[in-house]
């Protein structure tokens, strides 16, 4: 399928995982748009969001048995979209101090995702903590749905849950990978 709509960039695709003809598209010009690659390549694009973040989107993760899709952007920003209603986010994270560079959702906890980003900071969240106050540590403001913060490494690229040890996660970055369990996944 050519993505005629697009004028930037891609920077990155993601199947539905349930429906083989239905994906995912994050671009430079901030856009997220959902493709269909049965219908004819003028009508393919089926939802574009064209502002999804404040600048490049870099990464999108389809949650596995809901209809949410997870977003990262150079903003620093991570949004989660709810597919029924994409005419503004469910939900926005504002923790990490750098490009967002990796996002996945938890594969058997639906209300669970990971993130990474150019702060060298990898966090976990959790979308089922339904307090909306900040808590305040060490007199900073950490969002509830925040779940943990793992450091040590430089220039992460990427994180990907383990898809049979709950709450293994595995993270990729310049000079090495680190596998780790935290204890609240």
């Amino acid at each position: 399928l050519y993505l005629r709509r697009v004028r930037e960039a891609v920077v990155s695709t993601q199947s539905t995982g349930n429906e083989e003809h239905v994906f995912a598209s994050c671009s430079v010009d901030k856009s997220i748009r959902i493709w269909d690659d049965r219908a004819p390549h003028h009508k393919a694009c089926m939802i574009t969001v064209p502002d999804a973040h404040t600048s490049d989107v870099n990464v999108i993760n389809w949650n596995r048995t809901e209809p949410f899709l997870v977003s990262g952007g150079d903003d620093g920003v991570i949004k989660v979209w709810d597919l029924r209603k994409l005419d503004s986010h469910a939900a926005l994270f504002k923790h990490h101090n750098g490009p967002i560079t990796s996002v996945e959702w938890h594969p058997t906890d639906s209300s669970v995702f990971g993130a990474s980003g150019e702060d060298n900071q990898v966090s976990l969240w959790d979308l089922g903590v339904e307090s909306s106050e900040p808590l305040i540590i060490n007199d900073t403001e950490v969002p509830p749905q925040l779940l943990f913060i793992h450091q040590g490494q430089e220039e992460i690229k990427e994180l990907h849950w383990h898809p049979y040890i709950p709450g293994l996660l595995l993270t990729t970055s310049l000079h090495d990978f680190n596998v780790f369990k935290t204890i609240s996944v």
